[in-house]
């Protein structure tokens, strides 16, 4: 399997690796039947993400998109990290093989997981801004 630099680096250097003490919202994704799981944690301050670190347990490409989601929403507002899409994660990584796309998605859903946190611990209920959390359709699918 082939990866890019991107991927490389955000692998071997992730950024923003750890937990937040007290975060504003925590979000947790994936199986560990597929082996991938993510967990985010944020820290908000007037509608902006001031913080932002991760835990993942998974494969390298796992890692990297989980490091460079944290890496696009750090200091954006809320709006703009729910504007996150699993394409931006592999574009600004410069790609990811088809059979490791999943990480993305799982990258996306672990903000939005976060920022679904983030919004009930306000008392709003967040479907109607983060939507729906699905469940990882790699993890259901044998390989």
């Amino acid at each position: 399997m082939i990866y890019s630099d991107k991927v490389m680096d955000h692998f071997s250097n992730p950024r923003n690796v750890g937990e937040i003490e007290n975060p504003d919202g925590v979000g947790e994704v994936g199986n560990a039947k597929c082996g991938d799981i993510m967990k985010m944690y944020l820290r908000i301050n007037n509608g902006v993400i001031e913080d932002v670190k991760f835990k993942t347990f998974g494969c390298g490409a796992a890692i990297a998109t989980s490091s460079m989601a944290t890496e696009m929403i750090k200091g954006k507002s809320i709006d703009d990290a729910l504007k996150l899409t699993n394409s931006a994660v592999v574009e600004a990584l410069e790609g990811l093989p088809p059979v490791k796309l999943h990480c993305s998605v799982l990258a996306e859903q672990a903000v939005k997981a976060a920022l679904s946190d983030y919004y009930r611990k306000q008392g709003i209920d967040p479907i109607a801004i983060v939507g729906e959390i699905g469940e990882c359709d790699h993890c259901d699918t044998e390989e």
